[in-house]
C-alpha cells in the first residue's frame, strides 16, 4: 500500500501555515521537524538501497579487475624473468672430438701392446688385454688431476694415477727388452707410459665431462622450448584477462550512469527536505516573534483563520 503523503508537505503554502500555527501555539517545532525527516527518511529508503547496491557491484568489479591486473602482472613478470634465462656455457663438439680422439689412441695402444707381449704370452691373448686395462682405465676419482687446473696432486692420489701405469709400462718393457733393441725398448716404455697416464685418463674425463655437456645441452633444448611454449601461453592467457577486464570495465561503466542518477535524486530529495525545514523554521521563528505584539484575541483570530 502506498503511503499517504501529509499535504503540508505537498504544498509551501499550508506548510508555512504549519509553522505560524506552532509559532503561534507554543508547539514545540522538533516534532514536525522529525515528522519532515520520517517522511523523507521512507522516501529515500529506495534511492539508498539502490545506491548501495550499486556501489556493492562496482566494488566486486573493482575487486575482479584488481585480481586480474595481479594476474597480468604476475604473468608478465615470470614472462621477462624466463625470458631473461641464458643457456648453459657447454664445449660438446670438442668433447666429442675428444672422445674420439682419445678412443682412437686407447685402440692403438693395445695394439702396440698387444704386438709386443703376444711372443712371451701367444696361447692367451687376455694377458694383454689386462695389462692394457691396468695401465689405462685405473681413474679412481671422477677426473684426472692432470686434466683439472688447480687440483692438489697429493701423495696418495700421485700413487693412484701414476703406480698402477708405470707398473704394466715397465711390464710391457721388461717383455720389449728382450727382443728389441733397448733404446727401442725405452722407447716403447716411454711412450706406452704416457698414453696410459694420458690417453686413459683423457677418456675417462672425457665420458665425465661429456655427460655434463649432454645434461647442458638438454637444458638448453628445454629452455628453449619452454621459453616458446611457456611464452606463448602466457600471452595468450594475459590477452584473455585483458578481454575480461575490457568486459568488466564496460559492465562498470553501465552501473555508473545508473549510480550517478541515484546519488543525484538521492542529492535533490535531501535538498527539497533541508528546504521545507529551514521554511517551516523561518515561519515557526516569525511566528514567534510576533507573537508578543499581538493580543490574544488577534493571536485566536488568526489560528481560526489559519
Amino acid at each position: 500500500m502506498a503511503e499517504e503523503i501529509p499535504a503540508w508537505l505537498e504544498d509551501e503554502d499550508l506548510l508555512r501555515d504549519e509553522g505560524v500555527i506552532f509559532g503561534l501555539s507554543d508547539a514545540k517545532p522538533e516534532e514536525k521537524i522529525a515528522a519532515i525527516r520520517t517522511y523523507f527518511v521512507h522516501r529515500c529508503a529506495d534511492l539508498e538501497r539502490d545506491i548501495d547496491r550499486f556501489n556493492e557491484k562496482i566494488g566486486e568489479i573493482n575487486l575482479f579487475i584488481e585480481q586480474k591486473e595481479n594476474r597480468i602482472g604476475e604473468l608478465d613478470h615470470r614472462r621477462h624473468e624466463l625470458a631473461g634465462q641464458q643457456p648453459g656455457e657447454h664445449h660438446l663438439p670438442r668433447t666429442l672430438i675428444g672422445l674420439g680422439l682419445s678412443t682412437v689412441m686407447c685402440v692403438g695402444n693395445f695394439f702396440l701392446i698387444d704386438e709386443t707381449l703376444r711372443p712371451a704370452f701367444e696361447q692367451s691373448r687376455l694377458i694383454s688385454v689386462g695389462v692394457f686395462l691396468a695401465g689405462m682405465f685405473n681413474l679412481f676419482s671422477r677426473t684426472s688431476f692432470f686434466h683439472e687446473s688447480g687440483s692438489p696432486a697429493t701423495r696418495r692420489r700421485l700413487l693412484e694415477e701414476v703406480g698402477l701405469p708405470l707398473a704394466a709400462a715397465l711390464f710391457v718393457f721388461a717383455q720389449a727388452v728382450q727382443r728389441q733393441p733397448f733404446l727401442q725398448a725405452v722407447a716403447l716404455l716411454l711412450f706406452v707410459f704416457f698414453l696410459f697416464l694420458l690417453s686413459g685418463k683423457l677418456l675417462l674425463g672425457t665420458l665425465t665431462i661429456l655427460r655434463n655437456d649432454l645434461r647442458t645441452s638438454f637444458r638448453n633444448k628445454q629452455l628453449k622450448i619452454e621459453q616458446q611454449t611457456r611464452s606463448a601461453q602466457w600471452d595468450t592467457e594475459i590477452d584473455t584477462l585483458r578481454k575480461e577486464i575490457d568486459e568488466l570495465r564496460v559492465q562498470k561503466w553501465q552501473i555508473i550512469p545508473e549510480l550517478n542518477r541515484a546519488e543525484a535524486e538521492l542529492s535533490r530529495m535531501n535538498a527539497k527536505r533541508d528546504m521545507l525545514i529551514k521554511l517551516f523554521e523561518s515561519e515557526y521563528n516569525l511566528a514567534r516573534t510576533l507573537k508578543t505584539q499581538l493580543t490574544e484575541r488577534q493571536r485566536q483570530a488568526i489560528l481560526r483563520g489559519r
